[in-house]
């Protein structure tokens, strides 16, 4: 399970990464994506620590992109949400 979970999440890593990079102003994919990466690290980080495994050439790399990915998912809100708080303000400002 351990390196099942660790391919499948590393094939997300991958094409998360590249699609955000490339739809940086798509606030309402990046949302989306950085709601399943908040999933993708909560199963990540309970298969690392919760499935019991054997210290492997895997194990370092399955921690390192666990927590890789709590940076990309702050970006990815930060891209998802930016301006609303603003735009929020400013319907506000001209009511």
């Amino acid at each position: 399970m351990f390196n099942f979970v660790f391919w499948v999440l590393a094939i997300w890593f991958i094409v998360n990464v590249v699609w955000m990079w490339f739809k940086l102003d798509d606030q309402t994919l990046q949302k989306t994506f950085a709601w399943i990466n908040v999933c993708a690290i909560v199963i990540g980080f309970w298969v690392y620590y919760g499935v019991t495994h054997d210290i492997s050439g895997i194990d370092g790399w399955f921690i390192t992109m666990n927590w890789v990915n709590i940076a990309v998912a702050a970006i990815q809100f930060y891209f998802g949400y930016k301006g609303m708080s603003n735009a929020n303000h400013m319907h506000h400002a001209a009511s």
